[in-house]
């Protein structure tokens, strides 16, 4: 199962990974992104790539 991880000393909390992602499974929570729904990830990447600082990573356990 994916599990999308969000480097909060790197995230600006700009918000473009929550417009990107398909699959609601990204927040703003306070000033950086979160992770509200782990299981609804499918691993397409496109948080990655959109994110401008490269704050997320998904990792495939």
């Amino acid at each position: 199962m994916a599990q999308p991880y969000i480097d909060t000393d790197e995230c600006s909390g700009c918000g473009i990974c929550v417009d990107t992602c398909p699959n609601g499974v990204l927040d703003i929570v306070g000033s950086t992104a979160s992770v509200i729904n782990e299981d609804a990830c499918d691993e397409c990447g496109e948080c990655m790539e959109e994110c401008p600082l490269g704050a997320i990573e998904v990792d495939e356990d």
